[in-house]
């Protein structure tokens, strides 16, 4: 029997949850893995008469540690829906689909679809099983079940979390997210049935957005005292990070290899920088760094900035953060000297959930 290979470039991704199954368009470079955590116990003593010292060890599996797993996705708009909408809405919520709306979250209005944090001051998010298809191209899911027999390799994450939602401004490239988790176990499976699976959007080609296309609202009128209301930054570059740092339970009984029983959230972050050329030009990045490191009686500045990713035209995503705190930039001197400023959401109060909204529009 010849040796069946699998190829990552043949790989197909799927996000289960409850009675509905998402296709998720994924990019090279994705992975998963669990390890093992264990007790090392080794000896130390002296000689004995006969001249021997004992230096022997013996190792102990305690438990599995949780299942890490990473992807990149594409943003994809549609009119009143997005492609990896599963995703956002387990990770700002502890979420359920009803019919084709979310309980919390997510809200949607075509053309737009409303991505808040409302309802995210829960101790746990929601849960999904993640696929990974291994050997899906070239085969119709919706036709037949995937299958062992049938070449492919399953391997199903069980009661997974997103845990950090990394978005990168890179001016030539197509706007993309990193999504990284956690699960509770990862196993091989001998079938997928994926024939019911939603596929809204993934086989367009004018949902794509670029990043050259994005722009930077910057308005610090909000701070005391007050600073500019409109600093023309021009980007070159940056980033925007969520991150719900997760932490997952596993007991510790003797006896037994145990496996992780589910997770808790801990502090909600919002955080990111962006780079700009230095320009001296009326109130723009010169202005900015002078107007942050002279607001020396101001203990924390709020930032009103709004990142219209793709420009302002749909196919597009709009990103607020409406109390942005902004450390000193730093420069970075090359050829044309540019600005690194590092920016932090914050909420309105401390009970507050109004970090950041994110509102993508399809054409």
């Amino acid at each position: 029997m010849p040796d069946i290979l699998q190829f990552s470039r043949s790989t197909r991704v799927y996000i289960e949850q409850g009675s509905n199954i998402w296709e998720i368009p994924v990019l090279d470079g994705f992975s998963f893995s669990q390890a093992t955590n264990a007790t090392e116990i080794t000896l130390s003593e002296a000689t004995s008469a006969a001249g021997v010292s004992r230096r022997a060890k013996q190792l102990f599996n305690d438990s599995y540690a949780p299942a890490d797993w990473s992807f990149a996705t594409y943003m994809r708009p549609n009119s009143g829906s997005v492609v990896e909408e599963a995703l956002w809405t387990n990770f700002v919520a502890d979420n359920a689909m009803v019919t084709t709306t979310w309980d919390h979250g997510v809200v949607k209005s075509a053309p737009a679809t409303t991505i808040d944090f409302d309802d995210s001051n829960t101790s746990v998010i929601g849960t999904f099983n993640v696929y990974f298809v291994l050997g899906g191209c070239g085969f119709d899911a919706s036709a037949a079940a995937y299958t062992a027999a049938a070449g492919h390799t399953i391997y199903k994450i069980t009661d997974a979390v997103a845990n950090t939602a990394s978005i990168d401004f890179d001016i030539e490239a197509i706007s993309m997210i990193t999504w990284s988790g956690f699960g509770q176990i990862i196993s091989d499976e001998a079938s997928f049935d994926a024939q019911s699976a939603i596929v809204t959007g993934i086989s367009g080609t004018g949902n794509f957005i670029r990043n050259r296309l994005t722009t930077l609202a910057c308005d610090g009128s909000n701070t005391v005292p007050a600073l500019d209301a409109n600093y023309a930054v021009v980007l070159t570059g940056g980033n925007i990070t969520f991150e719900n740092n997760i932490t997952y339970l596993t007991p510790d009984t003797l006896c037994s290899v145990n496996q992780p029983i589910g997770h808790i959230t801990g502090t909600r972050s919002v955080s990111g920088n962006f780079t700009a050329y230095l320009n001296a030009d009326g109130t723009s990045t010169a202005e900015l760094f002078e107007d942050i490191i002279g607001a020396t009686t101001t203990i924390t500045n709020s930032f009103d900035l709004t990142f219209s990713i793709g420009g302002a035209s749909a196919p597009k995503v709009v990103i607020n953060l409406p109390q942005a705190h902004l450390e000193v930039p730093t420069h970075s001197i090359e050829d044309v000297i540019s600005v690194d400023a590092t920016f932090h959401g914050l909420p309105s109060s401390l009970d507050a959930t109004d970090e950041a909204t994110i509102v993508y529009t399809g054409s």
